[in-house]
C-alpha cells in the first residue's frame, strides 16, 4: 500500500511539475516512477536502512505557516541592514541548542534556521548548532529557542 500512495503522489508531482499532459509526456512519468520505486525498493533489501518520519501533520502545517511569517520578518530585517547608508552588520557566531530526538527534528530546525534570510547553521555537534547571524541581537537568542520548542512540537507533540 505504501509503495502504491508514494508512487500516486510521485506520478501527481510529476504532472504537476511538468503542465503538459501529453501521452508521451505521461508515459516517461509512468516508467520514471516505475523505475524509481523499483530502485527504492531494491536499495531497502539490501541495507534495510529506513527513515521513521514522525512527524504530526496538522502541527507541520502550522509550523510551515509560522515559519514562512518569520522568513518575511528576517527578509524585512535583512532588507534594512542592507539598504541603510552605513550596513550595520552585527555578525555574530553563538551556539543554539536543541531538542529534538530524531534526526529528521533536527534536520528541519537547522534548514529552518538556514532558511531564515540573515542566519546560517554553520556545524552541527551532539547538543547544539553553531549559527552565523548577520544582523545578530541577543534576542535571536530567544527567538531560536521558541523556534526550537516549535519543531521539537512537531516531531513528537510536546507542549510548547
Amino acid at each position: 500500500m505504501k509503495t502504491i500512495l508514494t508512487s500516486v503522489f510521485m506520478m501527481a508531482l510529476w504532472l504537476m511539475l511538468s503542465g503538459i499532459y501529453t501521452p508521451m509526456l505521461i508515459g516517461l512519468g509512468i516508467v520514471s516512477v516505475i523505475l524509481v520505486m523499483f530502485i527504492v525498493r531494491r536499495m531497502d533489501r539490501i541495507d534495510g536502512d529506513h527513515v521513521r518520519i514522525s512527524i504530526r501533520p496538522i502541527h507541520f502545517f502550522f509550523y510551515l505557516f509560522w515559519l514562512f511569517i518569520e522568513i518575511a520578518k528576517s527578509n524585512w530585517t535583512v532588507t534594512r541592514v542592507i539598504l541603510a547608508r552605513t550596513m550595520p552588520i552585527r555578525q555574530n557566531l553563538f551556539e543554539v541548542p536543541y531538542t529534538q530526538k530524531s534526526d529528521l527534528g533536527q534536520v528541519i530546525f537547522a534548514n529552518s534556521i538556514t532558511l531564515t534570510p540573515g542566519t546560517l547553521t554553520i556545524e552541527t555537534e551532539s547538543g547544539d548548532f553553531l549559527v552565523h547571524a548577520l544582523a545578530y541581537c541577543p534576542t535571536d537568542i530567544e527567538a531560536l529557542a521558541d523556534m526550537d520548542r516549535r519543531v521539537t512540537k512537531i516531531e513528537n507533540g510536546a507542549e510548547i
